[in-house]
């Protein structure tokens, strides 16, 4: 199998910050799923979530770049995973400088999970522009290319206007840290393709596409047609270069209660590998960190 692993660090559970959310309790997490063989590890991110969401499985969690930040000092090879940025909820410069100091900290381990989110009130108590999301989300994709180029940027935005502004430090890693951007949507797999380094679907029941306003992906054969439609788009724009995909296993999405049968998992771990999948993002259970840390170790030695 050449699956790779990003695991969750849970630090949306902030009703239990001295088991998840300390930076001790960050850097122990991070140490041992370096020491256990995964490839990365996660955040989250909802800076002002509405307390409808919330009400209704909603989470709060930590700031992406701070809890990153902490996970970057206690390892040497774990690779950092924003999973995912909202990037209309920022000015494109502020998250490019966020990005790549992370990137300069953790001496180039960054990997840039970014999407168009779907939480209108979120947008609202930001003062984000909800409506023109998608619209402003490939905007901040051009524009934070721009600055991570470390040279000289003359670009007028919607909402911006540089007229000869240059950011230092650019990213160690060049051109940039690897985008995959999240999503099941058609528009999702076509900024993949035409931005991005991957794309980053996740599994839906169609009973809550609506919620969060893209597509419903139930079984390996919706994510299968879904690959196959991102190379399609990828070959008629002439993208040459191999694209990850990034998936949540059915089973293993953030704060499982249960992780499923090991069959199971290999089962799936195979078809996901067979449809195309290059990266598997999970959570674990979390009701302590100690069992969270004795399940890491008991998955690793299992799977990988």
């Amino acid at each position: 199998m050449s699956l790779k692993f990003s695991l969750q660090l849970p630090t949306d559970r902030v009703e239990s910050l001295e088991e998840f959310g300390t930076a001790e309790a960050i850097s122990e997490i991070a140490k041992a799923t370096e020491a256990a063989g995964f490839d990365a590890c996660f955040v989250t991110e909802h800076p002002f979530p509405t307390d409808e969401w919330l009400g209704s499985g909603g989470h709060h969690a930590l700031d992406p770049f701070v809890s990153l930040a902490i996970a970057s000092q206690a390892t040497k090879q774990l690779r950092l995973h924003t999973n995912i940025l909202v990037l209309a909820y920022r000015n494109p410069f502020i998250t490019a400088k966020a990005v790549a100091s992370l990137d300069a900290v953790s001496n180039g381990r960054v990997i840039v999970g970014a999407g168009a989110g779907y939480l209108e009130g979120e947008f609202a108590a930001l003062g984000a522009d909800f409506a023109h999301r998608n619209d402003r989300s490939d905007e901040a994709l051009v524009a934070m290319k721009a600055a991570w180029s470390g040279e000289s940027v003359k670009m007028v935005g919607e909402k911006f206007e540089a007229e000869g502004n240059t950011m230092l430090p650019a990213p160690v890693q060049r051109p940039h840290p690897p985008i995959w951007i999240g999503g099941n949507s058609p528009r999702a797999i076509r900024r993949s393709v035409d931005f991005a380094q991957g794309w980053s679907p996740f599994p839906l029941p169609a009973a809550g596409a609506g919620r969060t306003r893209t597509a419903a992906i139930e079984n390996v054969e919706d994510l299968a047609r879904g690959i196959s439609r991102m190379h399609e788009y990828a070959a008629k724009q002439g993208r040459e270069e191999k694209l990850d995909v990034n998936f949540v296993p059915f089973g293993l999405h953030m704060n499982t209660r249960r992780v499923p049968e090991a069959d199971s998992l290999h089962e799936q771990f195979a078809a996901l590998e067979a449809a195309g999948v290059t990266w598997v993002t999970m959570g674990l259970p979390t009701r302590s960190r100690s069992e969270y840390l004795e399940t890491l170790a008991s998955f690793a030695e299992t799977f990988l």
